[in-house]
């Protein structure tokens, strides 16, 4: 896009819609590290679009290697606070981030669906950043979740895809479905070895908010959301795929 664009803009919360949610925060960062955990590879780790290291915080467990690139400076100093220096962070672009070395481990979550050129960036992470033997976890929200089925039925949303006016406000320029993110995904040049969902998912975001602040969503409920989701991947929060390195393409 000629645009130029404002990516500390594009992270703060508008007056009717945040960039992230608790539930974000409190269920679906938990529920990707139990998804990811059986493939991870032992080595280094690229998280591209750390955000304020929130789910950066997460992988410390499993990698003392972690380098992030992130293009928001006031995300990076806010994640530099929590994480001190256990880090490194790299403030750049990823069209034009220079990388030293490639990695065991790459994760983009939430982040595919704000690319002006997504399989041009995944083409990068194949042919520069992944290395051999290495694995690549891809996570996008899902067009076809249930609450955005029911936005559409109750007008909210055009269809199931749109990008609505906030999610263009935070970036978003695509909302992929399975079919639509591995073709992008292969388009690159990517081995798309496993496919699956994060969390069955019937509400919104601000509602699962609200609930969670009451007693009526219990830890039992939100597991069998989640092994829902195992069986019903099209209706889930997210989709999630586990990809190697392919050929150049």
């Amino acid at each position: 896009m000629s645009q130029t664009r404002d990516y500390d803009k594009e992270f703060r919360d508008s007056v009717d819609h945040q960039y992230a949610y608790n539930f974000d925060f409190d269920v679906m960062h938990p529920y990707m590290i139990r998804s990811f955990e059986p493939f991870f590879r032992p080595g280094s780790m690229l998280e591209l679009g750390s955000f304020k290291g929130d789910f950066t915080r997460r992988f410390l467990k499993y990698f003392d290697d972690i380098t992030c690139v992130e293009a928001s400076l006031e995300a990076i100093t806010e994640a530099k606070t929590k994480l001190g220096g256990s880090v490194t962070h790299v403030h750049s672009l990823f069209e034009t981030a220079e990388l030293p070395r490639q990695y065991d481990n790459i994760v983009l979550t939430h982040v595919l669906e704000h690319i002006d050129d997504p399989v041009g960036l995944m083409k990068r992470i194949n042919d520069e950043w992944l290395a051999d033997g290495g694995r690549f976890f891809l996570v996008c929200p899902n067009a076809n979740a249930p609450s955005r089925q029911i936005a559409v039925k109750m007008g909210l949303i055009s269809h199931n895809a749109a990008v609505t006016r906030a999610e263009a406000e935070h970036g978003h320029r695509c909302t992929y479905s399975l079919d639509t993110l591995e073709r992008d995904a292969v388009a690159a040049g990517l081995k798309v070895v496993h496919r699956s969902g994060i969390f069955f998912k019937a509400l919104a975001n601000f509602q699962w908010d609200r609930l969670m602040q009451t007693d009526i969503i219990s830890k039992e409920y939100l597991e069998g959301c989640y092994q829902l989701g195992q069986q019903y991947p099209d209706l889930c929060s997210s989709i999630f795929l586990m990809c190697e390195k392919g050929g150049r393409v």
